[in-house]
């Protein structure tokens, strides 16, 4: 994946910087006469409400919306890192991390079917939107294409589907090698998350050691693949 033109439409990072550092001065500003205790007190008293709230909702709706969301755009992380610690009491860890993956292949075969079918105008107006231009896939370097795609980092999970599914990757293709990219990163996040909530430094430490074995295994992968495309 690489830009096309000049003339494409980039990410506009720089607004984004400056709205983040003005809502950041407008926090502040509305904050100042908190103390750090207070408020360390009180957005974790929103967090575990949160977390309750959605706790009540129940694992079908949780994982539902894991399979749907991350599909249209919303970060695949913000499902993976609570689970852990919102249904493990009730179904444990493997349990938790069981489903993840099932719900993580779901979701991989909806972002394909949405790319190359249902929303197919809207998705390739919005690759050009942003400079993406789609790699030609041939019969013999498909799996050099996809594992490619799949290992460069920068590029939003879901933004990398619709690039393959648009190129036209084969469908079973497409889930093994986005399946088996995404899985050490679900797992870690998993994990990790469990640990960071519940306090358990030995289970977070499992979790980020599967992260960053993930980053090192997955790099080393791309580029033994990017010489080989190349």
């Amino acid at each position: 994946m690489t830009p096309e033109a000049p003339a494409t439409q980039k990410i506009p990072w720089f607004k984004l910087a400056v709205a983040a550092v003005v809502l950041v001065v407008i926090a502040a500003v509305l904050l100042r006469d908190h103390s750090p205790r207070e408020l360390m007190e009180h957005g974790q008293a929103l967090v575990d409400r949160g977390m309750a709230l959605i706790r009540s909702l129940g694992p079908v709706m949780y994982f539902s919306a894991m399979v749907v969301l991350p599909a249209v755009g919303a970060p695949m992380l913000a499902f993976t890192i609570p689970a852990g610690e919102l249904f493990a009491a009730k179904m444990t860890l493997g349990s938790v991390i069981a489903v993840t993956l099932v719900a993580v292949a779901a979701n991989l075969a909806l972002t394909y079917w949405v790319a190359h079918r249902a929303l197919r105008p809207l998705v390739e107006g919005l690759l050009k939107r942003y400079g993406y231009t789609i790699p030609r896939v041939t019969q013999s370097n498909a799996l050099s294409v996809a594992l490619v795609v799949r290992l460069t980092p920068g590029t939003p999970f879901f933004l990398q589907g619709y690039v393959l599914a648009i190129a036209g990757v084969p469908f079973r293709l497409f889930m093994i090698v986005s399946w088996l990219c995404v899985l050490p990163w679900a797992v870690g996040a998993v994990v990790l998350g469990r640990g960071i909530m519940n306090g358990n430094f030995k289970t977070a430490g499992m979790g980020f050691g599967v992260l960053v074995a993930a980053v090192v295994g997955l790099q080393l992968l791309r580029k033994k693949f990017t010489k080989r495309e190349s």
